[in-house]
């Protein structure tokens, strides 16, 4: 026993003395070796992994400061008492990937959810250019004491003007916020209650949630608490390379991820499917009831499905209205076009003689995301079906983002493809 426990001490912590190598042959000495880089190898990726995650996972941190604000009465909402007191809301899995925005996985009422909490001070576009820009951390001060009801309705007409843009359906969305500030139906908006709904409108992700509320493509909104809100559970990922752990992706090749994705991923006619949903919402972020908004992150992750491969739009943190990306073009200074972008990838083209940005951008919504089917859907597509697939996918991945091309040109595309999709499957059991 004795022996044992000096080898084990020589192979984890001595693999290169010289008492190791007079004991094993030169043949084993390499074994030991090996195994000792593995354990050190491991040790550093698990000391990576949860250094990354204790950086990135502070839910915790969240609900101390929802709750503290909440018993201290500066905001309330229809789950806090749930959250706070209760404490129904149960969180679960950390699905985080910046630390200013907390995403979970979590079960209320039953139900599968998803909590969003902002924490932390934002992000600049000084800190991160590759990034849209994002507001300062509120603090629940807007409004303040002594607003009117009239008031507080002027203010929130006028913050979505700002944001989405002067539109006449505005006054529908404002009859939307109060009446969810006015979560315990008593017919009056209380100090707290303007608060937290204020502090809501200030992500767009909830406001292009809220905007889009009915429609079938979007996560239904279930609750909130301050500037915490709940949705519905988590889709199922269209990117199944994103299940293999984050240190590996970047050293797979792009060729095994996309086998990775044909072989893991549903059929071809479940594929048709979501696609055929991923472009009826092109069309309903395209000139609806509360403007355009454009798709600034077009990646499968971002492709969500339901148990019966309904499209869901996983995540909307890159989804921005118009008017904020016309606001963040407008004079902007270029020497070219990479100086003109918003998010990952709403780029617009520079004037190289004016050096400022153009107001129209370079790609709208369905080409980026024709790009991106034409990975999704060409590979195992009917090979009847095959070339006028991709001769439709490539024609609209040249669309222009030009407003002269956008209207009618658009629609027929758009109209071409969905119908090519859905008559291959709607006659069968996929439909």
């Amino acid at each position: 026993m004795r022996r044992l426990r000096r080898l084990a001490h020589l192979v984890l912590f001595c693999p290169f003395s010289k008492g190791l190598q007079g004991r094993l042959p030169g043949l084993r000495v390499r074994y030991v070796l090996l195994v000792w880089l593995g354990i050190l190898g491991g040790s550093w990726m698990m000391y990576l992994h949860y250094s990354s995650y204790s950086e990135l996972c502070r839910g915790h941190i969240c609900r101390l400061v929802i709750c503290d604000q909440y018993h201290k009465g500066i905001i309330s909402g229809s789950i806090c008492q749930d959250l706070c007191d209760l404490h129904t809301v149960e969180w679960r899995t950390c699905l985080s990937v910046a630390p200013g925005q907390q995403v979970y996985s979590g079960l209320w009422q039953d139900k599968e959810v998803i909590i969003k909490c902002g924490i932390e001070e934002a992000l600049g576009t000084k800190a991160r250019p590759d990034v849209a820009p994002r507001r300062e951390l509120v603090l629940f001060d807007k409004p303040p004491r002594g607003t009117s009801m009239k008031e507080f309705r002027e203010m929130t007409l006028g913050f979505l003007k700002a944001t989405l843009g002067d539109l006449p359906s505005l006054p529908a969305l404002v009859g939307q916020v109060l009446a969810m500030a006015d979560f315990n139906k008593d017919s009056r908006v209380s100090l707290a209650e303007a608060k937290s709904v204020w502090a809501l409108l200030q992500r767009t992700e909830f406001l292009l949630l809220l905007a889009l509320q009915g429609k079938e493509h979007t996560a239904r909104l279930l609750g909130h608490c301050g500037d915490l809100y709940l949705t519905e559970g988590r889709p199922h990922s269209s990117a199944h390379g994103t299940a293999l752990p984050a240190p590996l992706r970047p050293l797979l090749p792009a060729a095994l991820l996309r086998a990775l994705q044909q072989w893991v991923g549903p059929a071809w006619p479940w594929r048709a499917k979501v696609a055929v949903g991923l472009l009826e919402f092109v069309e309903e972020l395209f000139h609806g009831a509360y403007g355009t908004f454009y798709m600034c992150e077009t990646t499968l992750a971002n492709v969500g499905y339901t148990a019966s491969y309904s499209f869901k739009m996983a995540d909307l943190q890159q989804v921005a209205p118009e008017a904020a990306v016309r606001r963040f073009l407008q004079g902007r200074r270029c020497e070219r076009s990479q100086d003109c972008t918003y998010g990952h990838d709403c780029r617009a083209p520079c004037d190289r003689l004016m050096r400022q940005c153009k107001g129209d951008l370079i790609q709208p919504n369905l080409a980026k995301v024709c790009e991106l089917l034409r990975g999704y859907l060409l590979p195992g597509a009917p090979a009847a079906l095959r070339p006028e697939l991709g001769r439709q996918l490539r024609t609209c991945t040249t669309l222009s983002g030009l407003a002269s091309q956008v209207e009618a040109h658009h629609a027929l595309v758009l109209s071409h493809l969905k119908t090519l999709l859905w008559k291959e499957i709607s006659h069968t059991k996929y439909s």
